[in-house]
């Protein structure tokens, strides 16, 4: 099996929106399997910031620079523009102060790319609707419970939200899954999606 085919299904989307040659900080990287991946097939200069031991002690196997830190916290200590692009992979939704994590993304790094849980998409609002319960499904597996999301949004919640933060939406992909493979939702896609990603930019002076 190839590096690629390792990816989880939507970082494969992820790594193709990266640039070769970039600089790239992965936020909440988990194993690293994206930043590795980005470092030998796509010659990106890589690091991560990552809460979980575990996660760190994947990363550091897999020689990666990566520090272990609450994103709370993560990025007071990086430099304006020291990163080509900030990867955010279903994670801003976990984080208690989202706005400041937001604006510091920005700071850091000329764009982001961003993918997020929808909770808009048709079979959250029909289970919520119909039957009164929190949606639970393929790409959102937990009971409301023991959930890790302290946001809820949609895609046009996140639209507003990065337009209030004075960021242009370059791209926006509607993404929907099934049996483990990812298929783009082009139609309606706030409606139809289950995770979504876009393309942040900083407006230029």
């Amino acid at each position: 099996m190839t590096a690629a085919e390792l990816l989880r299904s939507d970082l494969r989307l992820l790594s193709d929106l990266v640039p070769e040659g970039s600089r790239v900080l992965d936020l909440g990287c988990g194993d690293g399997a994206l930043l590795e991946y980005l470092r030998d097939r796509r010659a990106c200069t890589v690091r991560g910031i990552e809460l979980s031991t575990g996660g760190v002690t994947a990363c550091v196997a897999r020689g990666l620079s990566v520090i272990q830190t609450d994103l709370e916290e993560g990025l007071r200590d990086i430099c304006d523009d020291a990163f080509d692009v900030v990867v955010v992979s279903q994670t801003l939704q976990e984080v208690r102060n989202l706005r400041q994590l937001v604006a510091e993304i920005m700071r850091v790094g000329r764009r982001a790319i961003v993918s997020y849980p929808n909770f808009g998409h048709l079979s959250a609002r029909l289970r919520l609707g119909l039957r009164g319960r929190m949606p639970v499904s393929e790409s959102l597996p937990y009971q409301w419970y023991d959930t890790p999301n302290l946001h809820f949004t949609t895609m046009s919640d996140f639209r507003i939200l990065c337009e209030q933060a004075g960021m242009t939406v370059e791209r926006e992909i509607g993404l929907r899954l099934r049996h483990g493979r990812v298929e783009h939702v082009s139609w309606a896609p706030n409606l139809r999606a289950e995770l979504a990603v876009a393309v942040l930019v900083r407006p230029t002076a």
